[in-house]
């Protein structure tokens, strides 16, 4: 019975502290008032780095606030039909991840 007590309380731990690192989703409002401040790049002027990355089309974007930066997602269907993960650091432009969706 201790050991059911334990393992309970570690996961309830465990999933108070992945709250914690989640991900914050950012709104537009919030988005537009980031750029306005200076503090992202606009969605558009990234969307072409990202597609200049891997060619074609955006299938969904998001903007997230991670880690203490924000973050640009986009998915993205290659001209060849597989479907990409990019993201890219919404302040300086810096391609992040270039990964492949399973």
């Amino acid at each position: 019975m201790k050991k059911l007590i334990a393992l309970s309380c570690a996961a309830f731990l465990g999933l108070g502290s992945a709250a914690v690192f989640a991900d914050d989703d950012v709104s537009s409002a919030e988005a537009a008032k980031l750029v306005e401040e200076g503090k992202i790049k606009a969605l558009d002027s990234l969307e072409e780095k990202a597609l200049s990355v891997k060619a074609g089309q955006i299938t969904d974007r998001d903007l997230e606030h991670e880690y203490g930066r924000y973050i640009y997602k986009l998915d993205i269907r290659a001209d060849d039909g597989t479907d990409w993960d990019i993201d890219i650091d919404a302040s300086t432009g810096e391609v992040l991840k270039t990964e492949q969706d399973d």
